[in-house]
């Protein structure tokens, strides 16, 4: 899957997390185990101190619940 810049731009405005730096995780994440929870943790925590949101344990496990469970949308651009 290929993104655009203006995906990326969206993404920076929304986050402050430069293109550079996402494109960097997703090598990491591509290295990784998407249906391990340690790794997802691992990824949750990065992301978090990234962007300066914190994540609730509550919140976190719904997220990776919603990654195990293969329940992610497939076009990610409508998410933003």
């Amino acid at each position: 899957m290929e993104f655009k810049d203006d995906f990326f731009k969206k993404v920076e405005k929304r986050t402050k997390v430069d293109k550079d730096t996402i494109l960097g995780l997703a090598k990491k994440l591509q290295a990784g185990n998407m249906k391990d929870e340690a790794t997802l943790r691992e990824v949750i925590s990065t992301l978090s101190a990234m962007t300066g949101k914190s994540v609730s344990k509550e919140k976190e496990d719904k997220i990776i619940n919603t990654i195990v469970k293969d329940q992610v949308p497939k076009n990610i651009d409508k998410m933003f």
